[in-house]
């Protein structure tokens, strides 16, 4: 095995410097270096294998990234026994860390363009360093669309952070849910109904999509109808990914390796293996 292939393999520790509970099933971790190892930081899309001791490692995008040398965030899922333990850290706990890994989203690409960021429930967290991105470079952006949807008001993810985009003259920020509870004033319905009221040039504009991936072929659909051309939709996929640098086979799609060719595609490089479901 190349040597540089094999030290990817090796984690990295970081402490647990704060965690707290996003909605029920989804809890924020803000890891930072332990010793003298340090990771690079991750570009907004790429992930990193995090790695819980006793139980498992699993990918999981950054949420929010830094310089090198400082915290990153991970939000994380429950969803097994790897991310059961990974939401069960608390301050003070040490978690192994290997990458970044992967292909993130062409926000260079984007720039002087219009964007459309859609989202479904925890597919919000891949898309926060976008939107972060955008404001802190918000002049080299044309409109930018936030349409995000999830199953219930309890299941949206960075309220604050939304109530503050939203805020903005220059962020047109709207919200959907399936099911609508008492109080609940909001848009209620697919997150694709939301995209008639966006307001955006399709023919210079990018949009990028992360979700279950039910939501967004639907996405696809209604992007490709108001005139997006298919090379300026990305997709973030997510498959089974194990050893993050293309040696084990695990999340090979097509030609690709999810895990170093992605996670982040172009729409016309993929748009063939969308209706193959993953096995």
């Amino acid at each position: 095995m190349h040597t540089e292939a094999a030290e990817r393999l090796v984690p990295t520790p970081y402490v647990v410097r704060d965690a707290w509970q996003e909605t029920h099933n989804v809890v924020s971790l803000e890891l930072a270096p332990e010793g003298d190892g340090v990771l690079e930081p991750c570009a907004p899309g790429q992930f990193n294998m995090l790695w819980a001791f006793g139980a498992g490692e699993a990918p999981i995008s950054a949420s929010s990234v830094g310089a090198s040398g400082s915290a990153v965030l991970h939000t994380i899922r429950q969803a097994g026994n790897v991310t059961r333990a990974l939401c069960a850290a608390a301050p003070g706990d040490v978690i192994g860390l290997r990458g970044p890994f992967g292909r993130g989203w062409p926000l260079e690409r984007a720039r002087g363009r219009d964007v459309i960021v859609m989202a479904g429930g925890i597919g919000l967290a891949p898309l926060r360093p976008v939107l972060e991105h955008l404001e802190t470079f918000r002049d080299d952006f044309g409109r930018v669309t936030l349409l995000y949807g999830t199953r219930s008001p309890e299941d949206i993810l960075f309220r604050g952070e939304l109530e503050n985009w939203r805020g903005r003259f220059d962020f047109d920020v709207q919200v959907t849910v399936d099911t609508a509870v008492r109080g609940w004033a909001s848009n209620v319905g697919a997150v694709t109904e939301l995209l008639p009221r966006a307001v955006f040039e399709p023919e210079r504009s990018m949009a990028l999509l992360c979700g279950p991936e039910i939501m967004m072929r639907f996405c696809i659909q209604a992007l490709r109808g108001r005139g997006v051309p298919p090379e300026w939709i990305h997709l973030s996929m997510e498959r089974n990914m194990k050893c993050a640098v293309g040696l084990c086979g695990h999340c090979q799609w097509g030609a690709d390796f999810v895990c170093k060719d992605g996670p982040v595609f172009p729409l016309d490089r993929i748009e063939g293996r969308l209706s193959v479901r993953e096995r």
